[in-house]
């Protein structure tokens, strides 16, 4: 017997429609060089069905790749919507790519029209001759000073905007129809295309929006600091909107006491970014009042340490999510269960240190790496983490090796080295790659460096396997010393002892000015094994 309930699309008008008719009189903030610019939900909807109007203009065929190339904004949050709900398909651009890498990304994925900000034109436009799909790049003007070129193919993106014609959305009938692409950082190989859909998209916000997700309400006011052209913003570009939350975008105004004033200024309630966004900030939010009462962070592992400065700094730890590019990516959330609210602090920072447990939705298993042999969960055992749900990848685009994602049985390989407890609470280890084998056992770069940035002196602190000729290889730390602090190896490995096995000890120290990042802000250990590759061993 079948039930007789209605069978409506899962699709990305309808969150569309919802803000549009309910909550047209909440504001959208985007902070320019000139000061924030202000808005509503009523301003924007109609911008944006003139926005599907203009895609029709410049010819945009019926599942188009739309790329954009931009900060986060008001205008990218109209390209969100517009571009799916007239049934083309979203392709956002990392602006911190290198050349070749965006080429690659752009003629992958296919794209007919590129929308690109001002201010970061000149990052583009020197390549446009390399991507034969591209016939137009409209320019949005965030107060860039720029030159623009004087080329038929450029467009003005008001100008587009004042002259076209609101366009009905609702053309989009199958659920599962793509909306929207995001490319993964190609840290191995070529980047790899992930195609999201408009049921998977809706899902994942309605997951975002729950409690134990960032817990969105109408009464908040959101900020993503996690750009829009990464990893689908986390799902804030549609979960704001589906809950009628404010938002308040920072554009091209990056700088930490920047964004440090906006939250302030604007009243922001919830935010979400990497670990080296709260790092550069936390100075600037230290002993100020706020609205703030959750603070999102992935991307990487939360040093306990980071989440502790901001419990006592600022008054309130960062909540740690945990997913991927291919999870949409919010998988799974930090809130703490009941049986730990009369924890002591100690051991509430250590539960919040972990991944968390997935969201309603997402399953995981950890495995025997190569196989589907489950393990326990006990907190001990660690293994490949797998996980299956709506928002989980079931293949790349046009991909290079297909069936490279998923196992035989349907579960989804994160590359991640994991552990469960009885709660199935994950506990990442480390990233298969950036795991150090000594001796044959394994050693978790993520639980060093947790341990090295503890040290109120330590700044950052990147560990990575340099080799060995006794023990195949050995973790070298590679730390950053906090302005004004001194530091010695001896110091460190002094801090390091009571902490960690003795045979995770690093062979040595090394004190840099930064550690590298990747385009999403991540700490890039690549960079790192590189420059270290020939350090040598100690005896």
């Amino acid at each position: 017997m079948l039930g007789l309930m209605q069978d409506v699309p899962l699709t990305l008008d309808t969150i569309f429609r919802h803000v549009e008719q309910h909550h047209g009189d909440v504001p959208i903030v985007t902070n320019g060089p000139g000061g924030p610019v202000r808005s509503t939900y009523a301003e924007w909807a109609d911008r944006t069905r003139r926005l599907g109007g203009v895609l029709d203009t410049l010819g945009v065929s019926a599942d188009g790749r739309v790329g954009t190339f931009a900060w986060n904004s008001q205008r990218h949050l109209e390209l969100y919507f517009a571009v799916p709900c007239t049934g083309r398909v979203l392709h956002t651009l990392n602006i911190r790519l290198f050349p070749e890498q965006l080429t690659y990304i752009v003629n992958h994925g296919e794209d007919e029209v590129v929308f690109v900000d001002r201010t970061v034109l000149p990052l583009l436009w020197p390549l446009i001759d390399t991507m034969p799909t591209v016939h137009t790049v409209v320019v949005m003007d965030d107060g860039g000073t720029n030159e623009v070129p004087d080329d038929p193919r450029v467009r003005d993106y008001e100008t587009l905007l004042a002259a076209a014609v609101p366009v009905p959305f609702g053309v989009v009938r199958d659920e599962n129809t793509a909306a929207s692409m995001c490319y993964t950082s190609g840290t191995t190989g070529n980047p790899k295309g992930v195609l999201y859909s408009h049921r998977s998209t809706v899902l994942h916000a309605m997951a975002v929006v729950a409690p134990n997700g960032f817990g969105i309400g109408v009464d908040d006011v959101a900020m993503p600091v996690v750009p829009m052209f990464h990893a689908n913003a986390w799902g804030l570009a549609q979960a704001a909107p589906m809950a009628g939350a404010a938002m308040v975008f920072p554009g091209a105004m990056m700088q930490p006491q920047a964004l440090a004033d906006l939250i302030v200024a604007e009243g922001v309630t919830f935010t979400a970014g990497v670990p080296t966004i709260w790092q550069g900030m936390l100075p600037h939010l230290a002993g100020r009042e706020h609205r703030l009462r959750k603070i999102g962070c992935g991307g990487s592992a939360v040093p306990a340490a980071l989440s502790e400065a901001y419990r006592e700094q600022v008054g309130l730890p960062i909540y740690q999510a945990w997913g991927m590019t291919e999870t949409h990516p919010v998988a799974s959330g930090g809130t703490l269960a009941r049986r730990f609210d009369d924890a002591d602090e100690a051991t509430k920072a250590a539960r919040r240190a972990r991944q968390g447990v997935p969201l309603f939705g997402v399953q995981a298993r950890i495995v025997t790496a190569g196989t589907t042999e489950e393990l326990p969960w006990d907190d001990v055992a660690t293994g490949e983490l797998q996980v299956r749900g709506p928002w989980c990848a079931a293949e790349y685009h046009r991909p290079d090796s297909p069936g490279e994602l998923t196992t035989e049985d349907g579960w989804m390989k994160t590359g991640d080295i994991a552990a469960l407890d009885a709660f199935g609470t994950i506990r990442i280890a480390d990233r298969t790659k950036d795991l150090i084998k000594s001796g044959g056992e394994w050693i978790s770069s993520v639980d060093l460096e947790n341990a090295i940035m503890s040290h109120p002196a330590v700044a950052e602190a990147a560990v990575v396997a340099v080799p060995h000729p006794t023990w195949g290889e050995r973790p070298l730390a590679c730390v950053v010393v906090k302005p004004g602090e001194t530091l010695t190896e001896a110091q460190v490995l002094d801090h390091l002892r009571p902490l960690v096995a003795s045979w995770w000890l690093p062979d040595a120290v090394e004190f840099i000015d930064e550690v590298p990042k990747t385009s999403v802000g991540k700490f890039s250990k690549k960079d790192l094994r590189s420059r270290f590759a020939e350090y040598p061993a100690k005896e």
